[in-house]
């Protein structure tokens, strides 16, 4: 039978890496925040103690973590520089060109967002939260988690639109 950090980590990690891995957009990052925040658990077990969400408690940790790592680093230009360079991580290869291009293009668009725009478009996504739900994980109002949202599906939607408008039209 699992320990209970056991069973934790083997029901969350996964999603608690590509959150972190879609927010810092570095692998390297992305396990150090993974591991940070399951060494916090391992360290302090009653911090769970009270919680009502395990995912939403880790996702919030893995935010924090990240947006800390995004304030030490010196400049936008450098954060930039880090994501574009790691760009096929988020998505596995495709085998049809089309969606190759697509997934890439995606990629793009996502790293061009503002970070908390990303960390939204990510939950909502990849992991189907709530706006309540990412509001608590976030630590924001529902409002300002569903604005940034669209804020940030405007954004995809203008820079994909060229793809789209490649299409042949039935």
């Amino acid at each position: 039978m699992p320990t209970p950090l056991a069973r934790l980590y083997d029901t969350h990690a996964q999603a608690i890496f590509a959150f972190a891995l879609n927010f810092t957009h570095r692998e390297a990052d992305a396990r150090d925040i993974l591991q940070d925040i399951f060494r916090q658990i391992a360290a302090r077990p009653d911090l769970l103690a009270d919680v009502r969400d395990e995912r939403a408690f880790l996702l919030r940790l893995a935010h924090n973590r990240a947006v800390d790592l995004i304030r030490r680093q010196s400049t936008r230009e450098k954060i930039r520089d880090s994501l574009a360079r790691d760009d096929d991580l988020l998505f596995a290869p495709a085998a049809s060109p089309d969606e190759d291009a697509f997934r890439r293009a995606l990629t793009a668009a996502l790293a061009d967002l503002p970070p908390e725009q990303r960390a939204i478009a990510h939950l909502k996504l990849w992991e189907n939260l709530t706006f309540a739900q990412i509001a608590e994980t976030l630590g924001l109002s529902p409002n300002t988690a569903a604005s940034r949202y669209r804020y940030a599906i405007d954004k995809l939607q203008t820079a994909l639109r060229p793809l789209y408008n490649e299409l042949p039209q039935p």
